[in-house]
């Protein structure tokens, strides 16, 4: 049978793609190690079902990155980064620098590299994964959390390096002459940049806002998707990477009144094309050289993986971020990134690092890549244990409490656009309450409103006690993060066990979570929405109060499964 080129590849890539997520969902795993699975099956290091044309499906995954990045920063705001500018703008060099140091030292001493070899080793493992950190954190609808902004500003800042990194690197006899180049590079960088705040905030949006007057969703959808794509070839043409562009177009587009309409259209696209490059990813790895060198790849990834949440953990508390924010980073940025590749590829081919160097760096990342999402969900188990361990007594930095004794009350974690409704609503109702916010400008904020407000983690109990956790009646945990709930809700129970408590939930097996860990109730905010708009509908259509109340009743008991007993 003849065969049908790269439609025959991409048939092959779709269909393991299919089987290798309904495994992971069924083994409650990320989607996207299924597609590395799948990637790895289809490959051409296996036997079995092959790809033919791997290096057409990696230029097709470059333009997946690309679609999925721009799509990432349409649900990120500028604004929301501002709090974390100088951590990501002076702690991201810092821990560039450290990582390469600290990459030279086990090159050198634990793998018996060369000199060069080592600066490449370094230089490839102080890069974490834009993509996988954001499609994790995104998948956990925690994008809003202070962790998240910290971990997006870093790891911009790391993108911004790739550029010259690529040049220097090859050549480290020739620094004098690579320094002209670099400082070339960064010129362009910041150069494309401004224009691009420019174009995103002025130019796109009026372009679109002009096609939306033309009533075509099929021509809005290819004027979203074409700066996408066409910025990040704009940046390739500037000497950085393409990925990198999109996500930057998508970032300054989300500052526009038409960015939810935009994600809304391209988000099928998305899903479609990530599973390109994740597919890619797991084409990449060979079994048989991870067989061959089994150990000495578990001594690089583990003591990677280590390094670097310690490095990244160090860092967060030397800008002042305290609590579970150094946990978080740390191992949700602890994996090697997906431009290393781009490095171990230039590296080869310009003979600067070895064969086995390179190969090395294949396994090692993908392995990263693959117990990324383990490795960001272990964050909170570990922070709970270092906290047994050694229990902190974190100063309380900001309270406005009432000047009467709290009793009986409510506690509300997490003081953003959730808490800030119920905070008021409580208000209203003149029921007393007191708010937990860690993020300071959110803290400020509500303060200046009036409510009671601690600025802290409502995981930790030095905080609870002074929200009066004891003589609480209700926690209402309001916050986005799953990790930081579970601590909230364990250190919660534990002071004042006859206390209600309601989470949020942030997925489906969110609310089971939850109720295993002693939440009375959980609530996901999508299923909700869902409820209130088919309340609507019934309405609409003339059924009665009572006959609606039992069906909302059935479906949200459907939503939830059976309560906690």
């Amino acid at each position: 049978m003849p065969s049908l080129g790269i439609a025959s590849d991409l048939v092959l890539i779709v269909v393991a793609a299919f089987v290798g997520g309904v495994i992971a969902h069924r083994l409650r795993l990320p989607l996207l190690i299924g597609y590395v699975l799948a990637g790895v099956v289809v490959g051409p290091h296996t036997a079995g079902p092959t790809v033919v044309a791997v290096g057409d499906i990696e230029k097709l995954a470059e333009i997946g990155v690309a679609l999925l990045l721009f799509a990432l920063g349409l649900e990120i705001s500028l604004k929301d980064l501002h709090p974390v500018r100088w951590i990501a703008f002076l702690g991201g060099p810092i821990q560039i620098l450290a990582t390469g140091a600290f990459g030279y030292a086990l090159g050198t001493r634990v793998l018996g590299l060369g000199v060069t070899d080592a600066i490449w080793f370094g230089a490839m493992i102080s890069l974490s994964s834009t993509m996988v950190v954001l499609r994790t954190i995104a998948g956990g609808g925690v994008l809003g959390t202070l962790s998240s902004r910290v971990m997006i500003g870093l790891l911009i800042i790391q993108d911004l390096a790739v550029v010259p990194m690529l040049i220097a690197l090859p050549e480290l006899d020739h620094l004098e002459r690579a320094a002209g180049r670099v400082g070339l590079a960064v010129l362009q960088a910041s150069a494309f940049l401004a224009l691009m705040i420019f174009a995103g905030t002025r130019v796109i949006p009026a372009v679109l806002k002009k096609i939306i007057g033309w009533n075509s969703r099929e021509l809005f959808l290819v004027a979203v998707v074409a700066p996408g794509v066409g910025v990040g070839y704009g940046t390739h043409l500037f000497g950085l990477s393409f990925a990198f562009g999109a996500f930057v177009a998508g970032l300054v587009m989300s500052e526009s009144e038409l960015s939810h309409q935009a994600l809304g259209n391209i988000v099928p696209l998305r899903d479609v094309f990530g599973l390109l490059f994740f597919c890619s990813v797991g084409m990449l790895f060979d079994p048989r050289f991870l067989l061959d060198h089994a150990p000495r790849i578990a001594v690089v990834v583990a003591c990677v993986v280590a390094g670097k949440i310690v490095i990244f953990g160090l860092l967060c508390r030397a800008f002042g971020y305290g609590n579970m924010a150094p946990w978080v980073v740390g191992f949700g940025l602890s994996q090697i990134g997906e431009f290393s590749f781009l490095l171990a590829r230039a590296g080869l081919q310009g003979g600067s690092i070895s064969k086995d160097l390179y190969s090395l760096m294949l396994t090692a990342t993908v392995l990263s890549l693959l117990i990324s999402p383990a490795l960001s969900a272990a964050a909170g188990p570990a922070y709970r244990l270092w906290r047994r361990i050694r229990p902190q007594a974190e100063p309380l930095l900001t309270i406005t409490l009432p000047r009467k004794e709290l009793s009986d009350h409510v506690i509300v974690a997490g003081a953003g656009r959730t808490g800030r409704v119920i905070a008021a609503m409580l208000r209203d109702a003149h029921i007393p309450y007191v708010a937990i916010e860690l993020e300071y400008a959110e803290a400020m904020r509500l303060r200046s409103e009036g409510h009671p407000v601690i600025w802290g983690d409502a995981g930790n109990p030095v905080i609870l006690e002074a929200a009066n956790v004891a003589g609480a009646r209700l926690l209402v945990i309001a916050f986005p993060d799953p990790a930081g709930a579970r601590v909230a809700v364990v250190e919660g129970r534990g002071a004042n066990p006859k206390m209600r408590i309601v989470a949020r939930a942030a997925y489906g097996d969110h609310v089971r979570e939850l109720r295993d860990l002693g939440v009375d109730e959980a609530v996901q905010p999508e299923s909700e929405a869902g409820l209130a708009m088919v309340r609507k509908a019934l309405e609409e259509f003339g059924l009665k109060g009572e006959e609606i109340a039992g069906r909302m009743t059935t479906a949200r008991a459907q939503l939830y499964d059976s309560p906690r007993e």
